[in-house]
């Protein structure tokens, strides 16, 4: 790990500058391909080798739509299309330029996908202009027979009629940003930053729709003080112009680096808090930003209790109701293992919080490694060190708060809305606690359960801790029970449209509700919320586990387990003829008195389903 040093000139603080990882990183990497924390060299920067392991990793389509000038300097943290210069951290932070591999293989698949079209015949078919796969590529040059691009979005097109545009402020591979001034309207004087991406560097469909997000996000993400704020966005036959709030306090990382890169812990929180608060809201709207860190966070002025602003939507997307990500995007450093095993919602924004924290309390990153496979291999392998200074000096709920945010498996890390519930940020100054959707959609897992399955989490949530508690009736405050505390399906609805912006629309978070219609007929009051909204496999997480539920099953046994037939088990879960019962669930039960033991109370817990138990097989 290496500790924060100095930085060269200033980049653009509004242009994105992060990237798509378009291959999946290899389970197992060369051992000398990484580091991990206490492994760190402390020997003079060299820049890092490229990796044999990823010859398609690029920017997104749609980030790197801009080479960068002499004078542009992209954020640490992001492996970008030239090297980046040394800025963040002693040890080397960016990996090399992967630039020359993409050439060399979209030469090879350009030169064989003409081949085929010779062969074919068929070079008049739009589907054999190109093949599929060399979108990739972006903007390393158009292919012949390449079909042309709709590149009108339908914005305003009064921009030099609206706006004056002042001095460049930044440039980075998404564009360059400006200040500039309305001329009319309600703003008029009114100055802000103006993102200027240009349509001749939108050479994909994919780098066209990213750009159409980003747009869409903005405007619909309205009402928090940590967003920036979107204000409008034009376009002409040249350019695409975004207009938002223009924040001159300096990004998160300049203020990092301003402190040597340490926090201390209440000022750690001050920030979080903020962090946290903006990423809760996002969730809950069904926008997962997918490139959190210090470099996409902005303070509106140089004041010391200046509001932090999140920016740069450009990778964000919105995640609908049981639907799972998989492109890998986002900056080395901070991605999330899901993300590199593509498959994951808005956990993965928790972990890159993890990452913040971490850097926050100690100055030095979690995860180190000399390229970007040995980087992939510390995030989903090595484990951050807790023990070097200063941690041994921080509080235990400072470090369990920031373990429990970079807990590897995602069922089991926080999130956002349960970190700002964290003993660690108790009694911490403006936070706000939104609806958790993880309520969601562990309370649409309740509904379908078994009765059986119903009655063990109930045992178990009379094993709840204080604090766990005080989430549970924060979350069942927020849904506004009636007078004789019970929730219906209404109330869960009004829940969600209290705090819903247009995004949520677009994420049809919504639609959480339709497996919860049973709540039309029926009332739930707190004790049988606690149960429906408790995750089994978080509570795996802590230390205590095994007592947790050895305890709960010490009350199960006294509150109603009973003896129970292994065809009668085998029901409860829907288990069909094509199960070998016997074989599977013998253990479930105890042969002594037929009742459910502890094995099998365990596995009740967890939601063992058929598809489950069929694997097991």
């Amino acid at each position: 790990m290496g500790a924060c040093t100095s930085k060269p000139p200033k980049p653009n603080p509004y242009a994105p500058r992060n990237h798509h990882y378009n291959q999946t990183p290899p389970d197992i990497l060369p051992e000398n391909d990484h580091a991990t924390p206490s492994q760190a060299p402390n020997s003079p920067l060299t820049l890092p080798k490229p990796s044999p392991f990823f010859p398609l990793y690029t920017p997104s389509p749609a980030t790197h739509l801009f080479k960068s000038s002499p004078s542009a300097t992209p954020a640490s943290g992001a492996t970008t299309a030239t090297p980046t210069p040394r800025r963040f951290f002693k040890n080397p932070f960016p990996p090399p330029s992967p630039a020359k591999h993409i050439r060399a293989v979209l030469r090879r698949r350009t030169s064989r996908g003409n081949k085929d079209r010779k062969k074919k015949k068929s070079s008049n078919k739009t589907e054999d202009a190109i093949p599929e796969e060399e979108e990739v590529g972006g903007e390393e040059g158009s292919e012949e027979g390449a079909v042309e691009l709709d590149k009108r979005f339908g914005f305003s097109k009064e921009f030099t009629s609206r706006l004056e545009v002042g001095e460049e402020v930044g440039r980075g591979h998404f564009g360059y940003t400006c200040s500039a001034r309305f001329k009319k309207g309600d703003r008029k004087g009114q100055q802000v930053a103006v993102k200027v991406i240009p349509k001749s560097k939108m050479t994909t469909a994919i780098a066209v729709e990213d750009v159409r997000r980003e747009v869409k996000i903005l405007k619909a993400l309205t009402g928090h003080k940590n967003l920036v704020q979107f204000y409008d966005a034009f376009e002409d036959s040249d350019n695409v112009y975004i207009v938002m709030e223009l924040c001159e306090g300096g990004e998160l990382l300049d203020r990092i680096l301003s402190r040597g890169g340490k926090y201390s812990e209440d000022d750690a929180k001050a920030v979080l808090v903020q962090i946290l608060n903006v990423v809760a809201f996002c969730h809950l709207q069904g926008v997962v930003h997918r490139d959190l860190k210090p470099e996409n966070f902005l303070y509106t002025s140089k004041d010391e209790n200046s509001p932090l602003k999140v920016i740069d939507f450009g990778l964000s997307d919105f995640v609908r109701p049981d639907e799972r990500l998989n492109d890998i995007v986002g900056s080395a450093y901070y991605v999330a293992p899901e993300v590199l095993h593509r498959s994951y919602t808005t956990e993965a924004d928790v972990w890159s919080i993890g990452v913040i924290a971490y850097i926050l309390l100690c100055g030095s990153r979690p995860f180190w490694a000399r390229t970007e496979s040995g980087i992939f291999r510390a995030v989903l392998k090595a484990d951050p060190s807790f023990e070097e200074g200063p941690w041994p000096s921080l509080s235990p709920e400072a470090k369990d708060f920031v373990k429990r945010l970079l807990n590897k498996d995602p069922r089991k890390r926080m999130t956002a809305v349960q970190a700002l519930c964290h003993p660690w940020l108790r009694n911490s100054k403006d936070i706000k606690v939104y609806l958790d959707v993880i309520i969601f959609r562990l309370m649409k897992t309740y509904m379908r359960s078994s009765s059986l399955r119903r009655a063990a989490l109930k045992a178990l949530c009379k094993t709840l801790t204080v604090d766990e508690l005080s989430y549970m009736k924060q979350q069942f405050a927020l849904l506004e029970p009636n007078k004789s505390g019970c929730i219906t399906l209404e109330n869960l609805r009004m829940a969600l449209m209290k705090n819903a912006t247009d995004a949520m629309k677009d994420s049809r978070i919504l639609d959480f509700l339709t497996p919860l219609n049973a709540l039309q007929y029926r009332r739930m009051d707190f004790e049988e919320f606690c149960a429906a909204a408790l995750s089994v496999h978080q509570l795996e997480a802590f230390d205590n586990w095994k007592q947790q539920a050895r305890i709960a099953y010490e009350l199960f046994e006294k509150d109603g387990n009973r003896p129970i037939m292994i065809e009668e088990l085998a029901s409860e879960l829907g288990l069909g003829p094509s199960i070998p019962v016997y074989a599977v669930l013998n253990d479930w039960i105890r042969h002594s008195d037929g009742k459910l033991s502890f094995h099998g109370f365990v596995k009740l817990l967890h939601g063992t389903s058929t598809r489950t138990i069929a694997k097991v097989q």
